[in-house]
């Protein structure tokens, strides 16, 4: 085995785990899920049969990942912060045939107490504070914060809140990685040194 399982975690048979991924205390990941490499699946973790979690992925403690729930590489899932699937559940009625899709891309950051409401997806490198409520889709490399969550910036892929105003032409050099950011018609784009590892 080549990666690593506390011995109070569940491991269905023919859940696909990557190399170096570690899986700790009480986790339990279903014989669908698939895991890449070097991911971190903290305490109390649950991981669906149709969930797909990129390389060096960070599910920390008490995240439940429920199916349809897809993660690129590198994205952060704080303490506590909820997915959902279903729009409108309700115990007496069953409704796993209107699951929706919830995609979160490369590097995007969620709160610890944050909640994605199914069927949206969250963009590269975006940020969600701690607690927001997220009911709509998310530009890359966006600041949300709030209930609902509303956009109140734009952070780099280190992980810093880039300075406002970056308005019309507007440009921001990060001086962690001298990539070099662009604000064009309300978007991000990057351009210069590589992503941040």
């Amino acid at each position: 085995m080549s990666y690593t399982v506390h011995p109070s975690a569940i491991v269905d048979e023919g859940a696909q785990i990557g190399e170096g991924s570690r899986v700790w205390h009480f986790a339990h990941v279903c014989a669908g899920a698939r895991i890449g490499k070097g991911v971190s699946l903290g305490q109390n973790v649950f991981v669906g049969n149709k969930v797909t979690i990129g390389d060096r992925c960070k599910i920390q403690n008490n995240v439940s990942v429920y199916d349809n729930v897809t993660l690129e590489e590198g994205v952060f899932c704080g303490p506590s912060m909820v997915f959902t699937n279903v729009y409108n559940p309700r115990s007496l009625i069953e409704r796993k045939s209107e699951y929706r899709d919830t995609l979160v891309k490369k590097g995007a950051t969620l709160g610890a107490n944050c909640t994605v409401v199914c069927g949206v997806t969250i963009g590269e490198f975006a940020f969600v504070g701690a607690g927001a409520v997220v009911n709509k889709s998310v530009k890359p490399y966006a600041l949300m914060v709030g209930v609902p969550a509303k956009q109140v910036g734009w952070m780099s892929e280190y992980g810093e809140r880039m300075p406002l105003p970056l308005k019309g032409q507007g440009r921001y050099q990060c001086p962690h990685t001298g990539s070099i950011y662009k604000l064009m018609d309300e978007q991000i784009t990057q351009e210069g040194a590589p992503h941040a590892s």
